[in-house]
């Protein structure tokens, strides 16, 4: 992940799509439950939002980015608590942000770059909402992801409790065999692990947040010493430190209480992550272990699907059989890189089966996108 991505799931919804333009300013009309809808015009050098302030409810940002540079946007409660996001804005497109806000205040930003704090601007939201009326369906989805999550959080604490047992050794073989296999229980809810202020850049954080006066820690640091020197005789307080920071994670993510438009988002921020970083070799930087990211993410992301299926089978059939085929597609071209019981290195894979691989999670996000808006009804 970026460095300074603090995302989604646990927050509240987002859907994000291509090609979307709104009017701005309009507060929700509460005869009909139609959104607040506000434009955001996102440049290199300014992020102009309509409106300072709304109604409680949910909420369309329109952002267009009208910059040279690719470009993010945010909405942040206190401590940077992620809201919900929209990121890969290229120039001249514009894309939607739909989250369901309470009252309190919060503030926006756009990352011109995909990094730093962003330019940051206010907003308030006043009055009181209902959230997504829930039914039955939808209430199980809930309860069955926040199984998923507590299951995969143990994992989680597991792993790393092997992984720096053996950094701490400074049994370097181990560490690295164990480094992918710990990281796949992140990945696979990174949106939620991620949604909990500065524990994600401490724990996920890349050798950027440096830029952003951060300390290099977590998996990564460990990562580059592995890889790079071998050399991880230095490296048992940054491994301390993980594991404090995991345990800090698993614990709010088993206390966070989920609803149905976060399960939706989720799933669509995964396949973000897939096309952001793991496509690009970007994410593992040193131990080329992208795939198995990769593969963790998509595995995330089915499982919130999954959840969330009784629902939309019975609201859009027609999407569930559209995410079914484009979920196996992904599944058999990522298959073919299969090595033993893990993955090949990033570095192993040609030009041509990594852009078969891009343009299958393409294909995948295009009825994803779609998920949240058909919950959101």
């Amino acid at each position: 992940m970026r460095t300074t991505r603090f995302v989604v799931l646990a927050a509240t919804g987002v859907l994000a799509v291509t090609g979307v333009t709104a009017c701005g300013g309009k507060t929700e009309d509460k005869a009909t439950g139609k959104a607040n809808a506000v434009t955001v015009k996102a440049t290199d050098t300014a992020c102009e939002v309509d409106v300072t302030e709304l109604a409680a409810g949910q909420t369309s940002f329109s952002v267009t980015n009208s910059g040279s540079k690719v470009n993010e946007f945010y909405v942040y409660a206190a401590g940077d608590r992620v809201m919900g996001e929209v990121e890969n804005i290229a120039p001249g497109l514009t894309r939607e942000l739909r989250v369901e806000l309470p009252a309190g205040t919060y503030e926006t930003a756009c990352k011109p770059g995909m990094s730093g704090r962003g330019i940051r601007g206010g907003l308030k939201v006043t009055g009181a909402a209902a959230s997504v009326a829930p039914d039955a369906a939808l209430t199980q989805a809930t309860a069955s992801y926040q199984r998923y999550v507590t299951s995969q959080t143990a994992a989680l604490l597991t792993k790393t409790e092997e992984f720096v047992a053996a950094v701490k050794a400074g049994d370097v073989t181990k560490a690295k065999a164990l480094y992918p296999v710990a990281r796949t229980y992140w990945e696979r809810i990174e949106p939620v692990a991620e949604s909990f202020g500065d524990l994600d850049p401490k724990i996920d954080g890349r050798e950027e947040v440096i830029e952003e006066g951060m300390e290099f820690t977590g998996f990564h640091r460990i990562e580059k010493d592995l890889w790079t020197t071998g050399d991880i005789s230095k490296d048992g307080p940054i491994a301390d430190q993980l594991l404090t920071d995991v345990k800090a994670i698993v614990a709010k993510a088993n206390a966070e209480k989920l609803t149905p438009l976060q399960l939706a988002n989720g799933a669509k921020a995964l396949l973000d992550e897939v096309a952001s970083g793991k496509i690009t070799g970007e994410e593992e930087r040193y131990s080329h272990t992208d795939l198995w990211d990769f593969n963790a993410n998509l595995e995330g992301s089915k499982a919130a699907i999954a959840a969330l299926r009784p629902a939309l089978e019975q609201r859009s059939p027609d999407l569930v059989k559209q995410l079914d085929t484009e979920f196996a597609n992904v599944e058999a071209t990522l298959g073919k890189h299969r090595a033993g019981d893990g993955w090949k290195l990033h570095t192993a894979l040609s030009k041509a089966e990594l852009k078969e691989l891009s343009d299958s999670i393409n294909a995948l996000a295009e009825p994803i996108s779609k998920v949240a808006a058909v919950v959101a009804r």
